[in-house]
């Protein structure tokens, strides 16, 4: 009796020691979470009159895709390209964005597969009211969260299509579950977790609300590379537009103009270009270039005349040019 009792004691110890190992990590893990969520504030936000938006919105025809494993990411692809008349399914978008190495999507593949399908992607900015801008002006946003701790993270993509600034509530298209309502302070507590990463997909000439103009640009400009300048022709168009005083604006404008044929226009455009940055060298190259082409030699000759006199990379280049009214 004494032998199967000695024989068994170390086996019921490790049991004990096992089990006590479970518990606390367990309850170490509980901790973290109840520390994360004790730290966790809601957002503070101005009022909906000094944010320009409405106490709530609901974005409808927003179209529900439950997630399947790990496939968060196509799924909210499919969700906002859908809401964009965009007429694929998750099922294609999943070898577009899915690494299995990654068990999930990540953003580049995810930014790259709207632009495939004539979309621009726009990531904002990361602040909670340029969140709510988009969903008041009825663009549905894709946002990364991280569902679990900073050091083990479980990144996971949802689709924000409303929100209730009196009740202080998200709603989302999230996992399995269509028009999810999540508080302010839950949510943003797991969209910090990615740095607040979160992103628009919107036609060619429609731009996010609450965007500034590089960041517009930066993004018609990887949208052009995709695809071809007449593809985001219009994006350019809206772009000086919504800030006629922005000399880049102008100056990626003329480019597109004359990548597409289009030397009359172009032309134009450098010439804005010129008006709000006189001392922009490269603006005034192509625009004496492009009147060069349209046999407008006295205005060219001019144009080239100041690119060459402003202090620039682009000097020689004008300096060449001249050349050709004196031989």
């Amino acid at each position: 009796m004494s032998h199967l009792l000695e024989r068994h004691a170390p086996r019921q110890q490790s049991e004990r020691q096992a089990w006590n190992a479970r518990t606390a990590g367990v309850l170490l893990l509980m901790a973290a979470f109840l520390l994360l969520s004790g730290c966790a504030t809601s957002p503070r936000l101005a009022s909906p009159g000094d944010m320009g938006i409405a106490e709530r919105t609901y974005i409808d025809g927003v179209p529900f895709h439950a997630q399947r494993d790990y496939q968060c990411g196509p799924a909210s692809l499919a969700m906002v390209l859908n809401h964009s008349d965009v007429d694929v399914s998750v099922d294609t978008l999943i070898p577009q964005v899915f690494l299995p190495n990654r068990d999930g999507s990540v953003q580049p593949e995810m930014q790259a597969t709207v632009r495939r399908y004539d979309r621009v992607s726009f990531v904002l900015d990361g602040n909670f009211s340029s969140l709510l801008k988009e969903l008041d002006a009825g663009h549905p946003v894709v946002v990364m969260q991280n569902l679990s701790l900073p050091l083990w993270p479980m990144w996971h993509y949802a689709v924000a299509i409303g929100y209730d600034l009196d009740e202080q509530l998200m709603t989302l298209h999230s996992g399995e579950e269509a028009n999810r309502q999540e508080s302010f302070r839950r949510f943003d507590a797991t969209w910090a977790r990615s740095e607040r990463w979160s992103m628009v997909a919107l036609p060619p000439g429609e731009l996010p609300v609450s965007v500034g103009p590089r960041r517009a640009m930066d993004a018609i400009a990887s949208f052009e590379q995709a695809n071809d300048a007449e593809a985001a022709l219009p994006a350019w168009h809206a772009v000086t537009e919504r800030w006629p005083q922005d000399a880049m604006a102008w100056f990626a404008l003329g480019n597109a103009e004359y990548s597409v044929g289009h030397p009359e226009a172009a032309a134009e455009a450098f010439q804005h270009a010129t008006d709000q940055q006189p001392d922009m060298a490269v603006a005034w190259l192509n625009l004496g270039l492009t009147l060069e082409g349209l046999a407008r030699r006295d205005e060219a000759r001019l144009a080239l005349q100041q690119a060459a006199a402003l202090p620039s990379r682009w000097q020689d280049d004008a300096d060449q040019a001249l050349r050709r009214f004196s031989d």
